[in-house]
């Protein structure tokens, strides 16, 4: 007895560019794929100190 149809299956994705392409992880466990991908450290918030005078303050972004 089968749940799921037999034969072969393709699906394409188009990634966002913030995605780490170069380290995705892929695994594949009874019937299911599942893929892990991290995103890009240029892509991360990041915190920039901004000084106008002698004042400075922090920003998160």
């Amino acid at each position: 007895l089968s749940e799921r149809p037999l034969g072969v299956f393709s699906r394409q994705l188009v990634l966002a560019d913030t995605l780490d392409t170069e380290h995705i992880q892929a695994d594949y466990e009874t019937g299911v794929l599942t893929l892990r991908i991290p995103i890009a450290e240029r892509a991360k918030p990041r915190k920039i100190t901004i000084g106008v005078g002698s004042d400075r303050k922090e920003i998160s972004g």
